[in-house]
């Protein structure tokens, strides 16, 4: 066979290399006849044929061009760039890596091919057995592949699991990786497991770029379907605590479970897509990733009146000085700096001889350096004395939701009343508070224009209450404050509702057990000198959308209900979701839960006067170390801004464009 080798870039020549025999070993279905054209090329040139005629917007190391002749076979485009890199990381001569590619090039030309199982692994036989008669290794071993960094040898094991991009052994570990990244969130707090399985999962997308987007996205989706069943699968626990609902709705679990498997999928596929499809650079990847999750976070806000649950950011809860980050920039940029570090460690485990790689470690470094100085001085001003509130008393029933339930009109009425005897009975227990605290819905009458609030009147003390009411033909879930005469002096009602739980968003195509009213939004409360925002249920879980602007109140009030989620993962998280209000807004909060978790969470979200999930009873305290923070003071929306500006500029910064040397 005939080779012919035109040298595009001249660092090539210096490599003795022979070309005609290693084509000519590789030889195996040609004729005599045969000619092939070998062009030695760069990272540059190699990209743009590979965006032109793959559609992957990123350099390789080698690309076939099959006439589809006997006798012109076609051409092979060979890069110096990767090959020197690939070289490198794995330890051999470029010689030796460089006699691999073509024999490669050289069985593409003659119809083999890689993209099944089946076919991978006879591709890779027969290319090992070519080269070892070159006097050429295995190059499929692991002693050949892998970098000498710790990290390396660990992406070492996947490489010798020979897992293709769309084999089912990846579409399998995707799916377990997802499950695994659940469990840096609250009750585990095995924030490792997070960091390692977005790693894993990261590098597996981004290893060999998906030739579309629709293939991008169907080999991260079990990653990302999973991740999202694994961390809300707790939310169909409430179709089974009251026996009426668990006969009408229990159809709907596994639906319910597809449907966050779906819409989940599709949301937490967005930055692996994104990264894998659009980045060239592995530095620019890299930001992009962290960039692109962050604005997925930052979307959740609003989808269907929004479920930002769970920020990475939340892994950090276990480790004071790193949480409190998010009273500089937020969980937006405490999320944007994890995801950015964890790309950046996994490009540079495959590509550690890229400078810009480097650059950008370090560059996300410094930010957790910031983010923890700055966390460790929010943690001593969240500490700093300053004037407490009144004595505060925090009343957890902790009645089960079949004795809420209503049955008969009598049975109805004999419960509701049995429940407010039992509140009145915890909260009057030994000690003077000033006021009392009762959680969500935990007042089993509605509550319509010119009543009174009894249990105000029952206790002589200024009282908070979780309400429903009803007014100008309307029925809200509320907040009633009362004074100890019993009479009402402000309403609240809540504006963030909970989707299929207070709202119908596809009206009645999915089943809603209520149908309420949107409340008018942020308002500050005045009980005495003691201001409050107030929040209803997962209204907490909406980064700066409590306090209105300017405001400076003493602390948050948040009442909430999680019966319904049992001692289900999710109801540890929405605790955790309180913390990490309070340390992005500065303000400690106090939290009456119906039936667990209740606390007083101070500004740098560490957390006393608990009552555990079940426990009927009461907690005294007073806040204190109310503060602006940086993150309030120029909010969500100018943050996330920011960090776009910010990735934008480490992207596109003079000089990045440039071939990698």
């Amino acid at each position: 066979m005939k080779v012919y080798v035109n040298y595009d870039d001249a660092r090539w020549r210096k490599y003795k290399i022979d070309f005609e025999r290693i084509a000519n070993a590789a030889a195996l279905r040609c004729s005599p006849d045969a000619e092939v054209s070998i062009i030695l090329t760069n990272d540059k040139n190699i990209h743009k044929l590979n965006r032109q005629y793959r559609g992957i917007d990123r350099p390789t190391n080698v690309l076939s061009f099959e006439l589809g002749d006997d006798i012109l076979l076609g051409d092979i485009y060979i890069s110096f760039d990767t090959v020197q890199r690939e070289a490198a990381d794995a330890n051999i001569s470029i010689a030796e890596h460089t006699a691999h590619m073509v024999v490669h090039g050289v069985l593409h030309l003659q119809g083999y091919d890689h993209i099944k199982n089946r076919d991978a692994k006879k591709m890779e036989k027969t290319e090992v057995e070519i080269l070892k008669t070159l006097g050429i290794k295995n190059p499929y071993t692991p002693e050949s592949c892998t970098c000498a960094c710790p990290g390396g040898k660990f992406l070492s094991v996947f490489h010798r699991m020979k897992i293709l991009p769309n084999g089912v052994a990846q579409y399998f570990i995707m799916a377990l990786l997802g499950a695994v990244s659940a469990l840096g969130f609250a009750p585990f707090n095995l924030w490792w497991a997070t960091v390692i399985a977005i790693g894993l999962a990261y590098w597996l997308i981004v290893r060999a770029a998906p030739r579309n987007v629709w293939r991008a996205f169907l080999q991260i989706l079990p990653f990302s379907a999973v991740y999202a069943v694994a961390m809300f699968w707790w939310v169909t626990n409430s179709i089974y605590v009251v026996p009426e609902l668990a006969a009408q709705f229990a159809i709907w679990t596994v639906p319910a479970l597809i449907g966050i498997g779906i819409f989940g999928g599709i949301i937490f596929a967005i930055p692996f897509v994104v990264a894998s499809r659009i980045c060239t650079f592995p530095a620019h990847r890299a930001i992009l990733f962290a960039a692109s999750w962050t604005i997925v976070l930052w979307l959740r806000e609003w989808l269907l009146t929004g479920f930002p649950w769970n920020p990475i950011a939340n892994i950090t809860m276990t480790m004071p000085i790193v949480a409190n980050a998010m009273s500089l920039w937020g969980a937006l940029g405490t999320t944007f700096v994890i995801i950015g570090l964890i790309a950046f460690v996994v490009e540079l485990l495959t590509n550690r001889r890229d400078r810009r790689l480097w650059g950008g470690f370090a560059v996300f470094c410094i930010l957790v350096c910031v983010g923890a100085i700055y966390g460790y001085k929010n943690i001593h001003t969240s500490r700093r004395a300053n004037d407490a509130s009144p004595v505060i008393r925090i009343v957890q029933p902790a009645r089960s939701a079949v004795q809420k339930a209503t049955h008969s009109r009598a049975d109805a009425v004999r419960n509701a009343n049995e429940n407010v005897r039992i509140m009145a009975e915890i909260a009057n227990a030994p000690g003077n508070p000033e006021i009392i605290v009762f959680p969500e819905t935990s007042y089993p009458f509605v509550i319509v224009d010119g009543d009174n609030m009894p249990l105000g009147q029952m206790l002589g003390r200024d009282v908070i209450v979780g309400v429903n009411s009803f007014l100008d033909g309307k029925l809200y879930n509320s907040m009633v404050v009362a004074s100890p005469d019993g009479m009402i002096d402000t309403i609240y009602s809540k504006s963030h509702l909970v989707p299929f739980g207070e709202y119908r968003p596809f009206g009645d195509i999915i089943p809603t057990p209520g149908q309420l009213s949107r409340g008018a939004g942020p308002t500050i409360i005045k009980v005495g000198n003691f201001s409050f925002a107030p929040a209803i249920c997962y209204e907490i879980i909406f980064s700066d959308s409590l306090v209105p602007h300017d405001a400076a109140p003493d602390a948050i009030i948040n009442i909430t209900n999680d019966t319904w989620f049992g001692a289900t993962p999710g109801t540890y998280q929405h605790l955790d979701m309180v913390r990490r209000y309070a340390i992005e807004s500065g303000l400690p909060i106090v939290r009456a839960n119906y039936s667990g978790i209740s606390a007083f969470v101070a500004p740098d979200g560490s957390v006393s006067g608990e009552i555990g999930i079940g426990d009927a009873g009461y907690s005294d305290g007073v806040v204190t170390g109310a503060h602006i923070t940086p993150y309030r003071a120029i909010g969500r929306d100018w943050w996330m801004i920011i960090i776009l500006l910010f990735s934008c500029i480490c992207t596109f910064v003079p000089g990045t464009a440039k071939k990698r040397k």
